[in-house]
């Protein structure tokens, strides 16, 4: 899906998660009080097929929101071969105020998972911005027997934060994974991972750092 789908302004209520301790001398300053705009440029995988992935910015600029409504990885039973590992590549473009740039502070998944005795899951991401050799990726393990909501949140210290170029347009990247296996579970058991929000709950945030580009 390209192109066209414009989000920003209203969204859901944000949840709340522990954000990376605030250095004075980082130079992060407050949200900018205009807009930012975001605009998907591609979204593409097993995991988000078209028009089933959205995203909101919120209205204090502190955080975007990315929904997704089928995204689903799975084993045994009647489970697709290939079912086991599901991914979502997001090309987002960024339209922030004149005289700012932002970097992801932290970012929130849920979804839920049902894992068999001896099975295991995992969910990865990963963050660039385009054109940039700065990828960070971290993973998030989880093992059977499971049968509940799962979160987990990604946090970078702000000494790390990786901060999109200033005074140029650079898409930002966002890739996600959803894997599980069958492990030792039993022959014909079936244990699945999603990270969709069919109950209209937010599934992924994204929270945003923000500062001050110099002066040319």
């Amino acid at each position: 899906m390209a192109g066209g789908m414009l989000l920003s302004g209203a969204t859901a209520a944000l949840i709340a998660t522990a954000l990376p301790v605030h250095d004075p001398s980082s130079g992060i300053v407050d949200p900018p009080p205009d807009k930012i705009v975001i605009k998907i440029a591609t979204v593409n995988g097993s995991g988000c097929p078209q028009g089933t992935a959205a995203v909101a910015v919120s209205p204090d600029n502190t955080a975007f929101t990315v929904t997704y409504s089928d995204y689903l990885a799975q084993v045994g039973g009647s489970a697709d071969p290939t079912a086991f590992r599901k991914n979502c590549q997001l090309n987002l473009i960024v339209h922030v105020p004149q005289g700012f740039t932002y970097a992801i502070a932290s970012a929130d998944y849920r979804g839920f998972a049902s894992l068999q005795r001896g099975a295991s899951s995992a969910e990865k991401a990963s963050y660039y911005f385009q054109g940039s050799p700065n990828t960070a990726a971290i993973t998030h393990p989880f093992r059977g027997p499971y049968d509940d909501n799962w979160q987990a949140t990604d946090v970078t210290d702000w000494a790390q934060l990786v901060w999109a170029p200033c005074g140029v347009q650079r898409n930002f990247n966002v890739n996600t994974e959803l894997r599980v296996s069958a492990g030792t579970s039993a022959t014909g058991s079936t244990s699945f991972m999603t990270m969709d929000s069919t109950d209209g709950d937010i599934s992924t945030v994204y929270h945003l750092a923000w500062k001050e580009c110099p002066e040319f």
